[in-house]
């Protein structure tokens, strides 16, 4: 290239056959602004659309406990219950030569650490508060916050604002078992310990709160073992109210529940902390759904403060959040939803709802403790710490230590996990794999990216010529997709085009926070203006504005899907399927020919766009490609995203089903190539050449091994066009001086 940048065109100008564009200011943020929009409006529909999804029989309690089972087992699907438990479990006192396990004692209390296996490797850990020489009126867990040590909830440390209320339970009697809740406000590599741990079991199908779930019901299992005629409650604050909540909803051994600080419509959820976030969960379950899996038995709701806490927008790497005590109103108008779910059913709901101005209130401790079966009283004074106290930050340490090696061992697995998913594939031939590639494709685009079931509008194409450079011309192109939401672009074509041209396309997507513009301006180095280059070589080229720009604002995106099933893609999905079906219009344009040619952000779209936009032909992963789910899983290397900023790049449930080389699997067999510079710092060359290695091989078995190729050039994270133009030439059939 070497020449100055084409000129800007002022005014409409419209191509032909389209309407003007009239758009002004940035049409990105408008774009941004649009998608944020129509996310907003999906969350609150969802609310309605629930009801789909649930057949409730209210007849009887063993009708309507039938009926809500397959919600019961997707809840626990969703929260990513899927490691086995070990039971029944035992507890150990936790004694070193120079501590014993005794932590305090009162009168005929004592409370000790301990001990127990949960799963695989995990153990929990934390206090057993136990009355001496007498039968336990009930067997309670209690949660506390994750700020808050399992010490100050059972009054062996200062506390604010609210009661030690695992001391209280003891103190009347209950047999108490305090998990360790992994703590937000302690850090690894500058990211919370939840969401550190967070981050790799989502991408592994896993979820921090399953794991302190199985916690919990491990403890369940030990009280069943040892006093199986003892009911049983759970209770909990903030974080510890949430595990309350999920915990009693899955586990039907919970005769007893309290939740505190915690309960509410959770339409907002994208507004708290990340590691709360749970894919799909709003499409059919919010607070009052989930509670409704509780009854017959027992939910105690106490409206009390929140733990608040707020991290601002670019203060970080982890994600913001924002948790604020709701209004009191609110809170009750979403236990009166859970309530009315039960309406028509014969006897007493044993549903309570008390407010409260400080958590663990002797109101709600009085409602929980008569579902449990015994009179709550409340004690005269607090329990005396003994010497050889526990060191509560060596305790967390270990207990994230464990979770982090236990994803440590999926991700060694992963790779297994994924060739057990493709087994029923069928590679005999490449006719016996278009066949059976269908299920697979349909899987990744439902379980992985989402789809949304709204119909794509016709595109009523805007447009205005906004570059007039040497040889092409560019014009912004605006096309409706969606109510609400629309794709915006680049259109560039040479000059000169005679009638019965028919013309190969190029879309070429730009990185993160770029803009198409780059893509024909020259003035992004790494993109060595591929745009206009592929469009002085004769081929028509369409660059899109995509979703990933505007820091913050685009990652909000992914965290307002998230919740619905849905993520970034799959708003970007029906984008690119209008702009290639308006692309196919165009006189000018072979709609046979239709390729995709992406760099960083835009190799991430080269892998997921078009194996399920079929109108692309061939796809070019540029400055991207690698060992993906080890990337996103793995921790101890500067290539991973463990400890980055971009902590809206972890997919729900990848790692089982879809790497990279599988991803390729959904595009063949139409042609696939990765571009990849030596020093380019997304990964190492040998884990690129390690997965490209098993796309070489997929092509080759099935006779087609000529349609995929790997360049790898002496240069960074930027586009060569040198290896990828003979291939677009050679699969378009594109011959240079055309």
């Amino acid at each position: 290239m070497g020449e100055a940048s084409p000129e800007k065109i002022q005014g409409p100008q419209p191509f032909p056959n389209t309407s003007p564009l009239v758009m002004e200011g940035d049409i990105a943020s408008y774009l941004v602004r649009a998608a944020d929009d129509f996310l907003l409006k999906k969350l609150a529909d969802s609310i309605d659309k629930r009801e789909t999804f649930w057949s409730r029989d209210t007849a009887s309690p063993e009708a309507y406990v039938d009926s809500v089972r397959p919600n019961r087992e997707r809840l626990a699907h969703l929260l990513g219950l899927r490691d086995t438990r070990h039971s029944p479990t035992a507890l150990e006192y936790v004694v070193t030569t120079d501590r014993p396990s005794l932590r305090g004692r009162l009168d005929d209390c004592e409370i000790h650490a301990v001990r127990w296996r949960a799963f695989g490797d995990v153990t929990g850990e934390g206090l057993l508060l136990t009355p001496h020489d007498r039968e336990p009126t009930a067997n309670v867990v209690a949660l506390p916050d994750a700020n808050l040590t399992p010490e100050q909830v059972s009054g062996l440390e200062p506390l604010e604002n609210g009661s030690p209320y695992a001391w209280h339970l003891a103190a009347s009697g209950c047999r108490v078992v305090v998990p360790t809740v992994i703590s937000r406000a302690e850090a690894v590599n500058g990211i919370t310990c939840r969401e550190y741990v967070y981050r790799s079991a989502y991408e592994l199908g896993r979820h921090l709160i399953a794991y302190e779930i199985h916690k919990v019901c491990a403890v369940v299992d030990w009280f069943q073992h040892t006093a199986p005629e003892t009911p049983v409650g759970v209770l909990g604050w903030g974080d510890g109210g949430m595990l309350t909540l999920y915990s009693a909803a899955v586990d039907e051994r919970i005769t007893a529940s309290c939740v505190s600080g915690y309960f509410e419509s959770n339409q907002e959820m994208w507004r708290g902390p990340i590691d709360r976030n749970v894919f799909g969960l709003l499409e059919r379950f919010g607070d009052a759904e989930v509670a409704s899996l509780i009854w017959p038995r027992s939910l105690v709701v106490e409206a009390s403060p929140f733990p608040e806490a707020r991290v601002p927008e670019g203060t970080g790497k982890g994600a913001p959040y924002d948790v604020t005590t709701p209004d009191p109103a609110d809170v009750r108008t979403e236990f009166d939803r859970a309530v009315a779910f039960l309406s028509g059913i014969d006897g007493q709901t044993d549903f309570s709802f008390v407010t409260s101005d400080q958590y663990g209130a002797e109101a709600a401790l009085s409602a929980f403790s008569t579902q449990l079966g015994f009179k709550y009283a409340a004690p005269s004074g607090l329990p005396q710490p003994t010497d050889g106290h526990a060191e509560s930050r060596d305790r967390m340490a270990c207990q994230v230590e464990e979770l982090l090696r236990h994803n440590d061992q999926l991700l060694s697995r992963s790779a297994g996990d994924r060739d057990a998913w493709f087994q029923d594939l069928d590679c005999a031939s490449v006719e016996s794999f278009e066949t059976s590639i269908g299920p697979y494709r349909e899987a990744f685009a439902r379980d992985v990216i989402g789809t949304f079931d709204d119909a794509i509008l016709p595109c009523n194409p805007r447009t205005r010529l906004a570059y007039d450079g040497e040889g092409w011309k560019g014009y912004e192109v605006v096309l409706d997709v969606f109510d609400g939401l629309f794709a915006y672009g680049i259109l560039a074509i040479s000059d000169g085009l005679e009638d019965g041209d028919r013309r190969p396309v190029v879309v070429c997507q730009h990185g993160l926070e770029g803009r198409p513009q780059k893509l024909v301006d020259g003035l992004r180095p790494a993109y060595n203006d591929f745009g206009t280059e592929l469009c002085r070589h004769g081929f028509v080229v369409f660059a899109p504005q995509n979703l990933y720009i505007f820091t913050d604002r685009f990652r909000n995106l992914q965290r307002k899907a998230n919740p619905l099933g849905q993520t970034l893609f799959s708003l970007i999905v029906p984008q690119h399927q209008q702009i290639t079906e308006w692309l196919k219009t165009l006189p000018f344009v072979d709609s046979d020919r239709i390729a995709f040619y992406g760099i960083s952000y835009g190799g991430k779209t080269a892998m997921r766009i078009p194996p399920l936009v079929e109108n692309y032909c061939l796809s070019i992963c540029s400055a991207d490609f690698n060992e993906w789910i080890w990337k996103n899983a793995s921790r101890g290397n500067r290539y991973t995203y463990l400890d980055k900023g971009e902590y809206e790049i972890f997919e729900w449930d990848l790692g089982s089903r879809f790497n990279y080389a599988e991803m390729a699997r959904l595009i063949c067999p139409r042609p696939f190539m990765v571009e990849r510079g030596h020093d380019d710092g997304v990964a190492p060359d040998e884990t690129v050449a390690y997965e490209f290695a098993k796309v070489k091989r997929f092509y080759d078995k099935l006779g087609i091994g000529d349609r995929t190729e790997m360049e790898v050039f002496n240069g960074g994270h930027e586009i060569h066009l040198k290896g990828t133009l003979e291939f677009l030439r050679k699969h378009l059939d594109w011959p240079e001086g055309q």
